[in-house]
């Protein structure tokens, strides 16, 4: 693992030392006012009792799946498993996360629920490359976040991996609830689409993950989420088109009918106020700069 180290530049450069949080508890309520900005997770319960323990924090992301947060307390505790564990406690009662999301965000939060990819956050001081290696065997949605802070106002947390995942309904075989309405899956309208078409999706998304290695790709009902932290590009594709949105101010691009457009205060799936239109090669082409910007700028 990367060492890292902070300095601070006033009268004279000097390294910040860096600790574990003497409380985890303290960590814990941190993270729980803070998850938005440090996790783009909107925050749903601290504590949340299960049949067989304790879920230390639950929230809902932007994409509407389901987000677990397991903190390390131990040297010896093994966190990741503990996160599993819950997460297919959560599986198999996913009505109870429902009535939660519904209880605090409302019904119609509730009713956009997408289990697709439900993630666990296991948050620690440090982990092992062993902890590595096995979340990278479960091909389950498990991120590593390891966390130091530096003095007391600067706190570090390192995104360890970025996990590659197929959605839950394919990978385990799991049966999801079906949502009233007839909009045709992310996986249905890139079956139908022509060859052609989805060539040049599959071009887009070899693009834009060849951008770094923190980006992960989530494969939702409705469309595609490339993210870091936050997404920073949504992806549909229909049968003349391919949608990109993108998590960008549309007042800093030079707008371009047919092309680009400002989705402000307009309903759309995926996150991200500017769109791009892809219906060529070259409009891709044509829309690499923007795409490096979003991943720049995110």
């Amino acid at each position: 693992m990367a060492e890292i180290k902070l300095f601070s530049v006033q009268n004279g450069v000097s390294e910040l030392p860096s600790t574990s949080v003497t409380l985890e508890k303290e960590l814990q309520i941190l993270i729980e006012k803070n998850m938005p900005a440090f996790f783009g997770v909107t925050f749903l319960k601290s504590e949340f009792q299960i049949t067989n323990g304790r879920i230390d924090s639950l929230g809902i992301d932007e994409n509407n799946c389901p987000v677990i947060f397991e903190y390390k307390r131990s040297v010896n505790e093994n966190v990741i498993n503990q996160g599993l564990f819950y997460l297919d406690w959560l599986l198999d009662h996913m009505a109870d996360f429902k009535l939660l999301v519904m209880e605090i965000l409302g019904i119609e939060k509730a009713n956009e629920i997408d289990w697709s990819i439900p993630c666990v956050i296991c948050i620690a001081s440090d982990f092992t490359k062993f902890d590595e290696h096995a979340v990278n065997q479960m091909q389950r949605n498990i991120k590593l976040v390891r966390y130091k802070k530096f003095g007391n106002d600067l706190i570090l947390f390192e995104h360890l991996n970025a996990p590659i995942v197929k959605p839950i309904i394919e990978n385990l075989g799991i049966s999801l609830p079906k949502k009233s309405g007839t909009d045709k899956t992310f996986l249905q309208q890139y079956e139908g689409a022509p060859q052609k078409l989805q060539d040049i999706y599959g071009t887009i998304k070899d693009y834009i993950l060849s951008l770094g290695d923190d980006i992960t790709e989530n494969q939702l009902k409705l469309y595609v989420a490339f993210k870091k932290i936050k997404n920073f590009i949504c992806a549909e594709i229909y049968q003349s088109k391919i949608l990109l949105h993108m998590r960008l101010n549309p007042d800093e691009i030079n707008l371009e009918d047919g092309f680009t457009r400002d989705m402000t205060g307009i309903g759309h799936f995926g996150t991200g106020d500017l769109q791009i239109l892809i219906k060529t090669e070259a409009d891709f082409e044509k829309a690499k700069i923007i795409i490096d910007k979003a991943y720049n700028n995110n």
